[in-house]
């Protein structure tokens, strides 16, 4: 089963980083978000980003769903990293456009996007758009203000107008499941092991989701008969019946051919792909699975 970032050892491994002291760039980010005091990218990163904006350019007006496309094929077979956000020391905004994670590469695409459609699309305003999807109302206020949960994700980006979960819609059924594996498992995360105070703020966090009306998920028997009616492009999640965990991993449901399968940073083939299988047959084959909640990117 592909694994959502949640266990193990972080670290960095030769790589130079940058830290960019960021300005506002008007009053209405100002009001919107409060912004870190840094970023943390290498030099590759920012050519990287250069490329794909003179890449993406014939199709910034582009619907949604095929500039979501465009964008995420830019990054077929791109180097799969576990991790990729923990670092030592203070919560940073970190920018790796060099490999993905599950979760940075389904961010950073919808982070471009927002870029590529912007009027300016420049690289300040891909770190705006970074910080805005990854944390809590969009304010990095340290490492619990990370949306780690993808329920929570969900909630918050739904809120900000970025997404519309339409996983209800599509027939999905509701699962009341207490979320609290973060704080259950506290000697996984370097974060939480020996901080009281940390614990205890993610511990807030948790009570805040079960104190939500569950989540909606497609179960993955209904998902075939459902195929034809799940958005191209959409943001799926991985929904598990491991105690405590709500998703285990994200993807684009991906449309071709009369075929559903899905677009991901997969850690069994280690790099961006297009899933072989199809969606059904991906999570049949995956106990842990109990089906996808899907999201329409706005």
């Amino acid at each position: 089963m592909e694994k959502q970032e949640v266990m193990g050892k972080k670290r960095i491994k030769g790589k130079m980083v940058i830290l960019l002291s960021m300005m506002m760039l008007s009053p209405v980010f100002a009001r919107e978000i409060s912004m870190p005091p840094e970023a943390v990218y290498t030099a590759e990163d920012r050519l990287i980003f250069d490329r794909y904006i003179a890449y993406v350019g014939p199709w910034r007006s582009a619907p949604t769903d095929s500039l979501l496309e465009k964008t995420a094929l830019f990054f077929l077979n791109f180097p799969y990293r576990s991790h990729t956000l923990e670092m030592p020391g203070e919560e940073k905004l970190v920018v790796n456009l060099r490999e993905f994670d599950c979760t940075t590469f389904v961010e950073s695409v919808i982070a471009l996007v927002r870029t590529a459609r912007s009027q300016s699309p420049g690289f300040d305003i891909f770190l705006h758009e970074l910080q805005r999807i990854r944390y809590r109302e969009g304010d990095l206020r340290g490492y619990a203000s990370r949306l780690h949960y993808t329920s929570d994700w969900f909630y918050d980006n739904e809120k900000k107008g970025f997404l519309k979960n339409s996983s209800a819609g599509l027939g999905g059924i509701r699962e009341e499941k207490t979320i609290d594996f973060m704080t259950t498992h506290r000697n996984a995360y370097r974060q939480l092991k020996n901080d009281e105070v940390l614990l205890q703020e993610m511990q807030v966090i948790e009570n805040g989701i079960n104190e939500r009306n569950g989540l909606y998920y497609l179960p993955k028997e209904c998902i075939a008969g459902k195929a034809s009616l799940i958005p191209h492009m959409s943001m799926i999640a991985f929904t598990t019946s491991i105690k405590g965990l709500d998703v285990t991993h994200v993807g684009f449901a991906f449309q071709e051919e009369g075929r559903l399968t899905f677009i991901h940073a997969s850690s069994t083939r280690e790099k961006v792909v297009i899933d072989q299988k199809t969606l059904s047959d991906y999570c049949a084959g995956q106990p842990s699975c109990t089906g996808v909640a899907i999201a329409e990117v706005l």
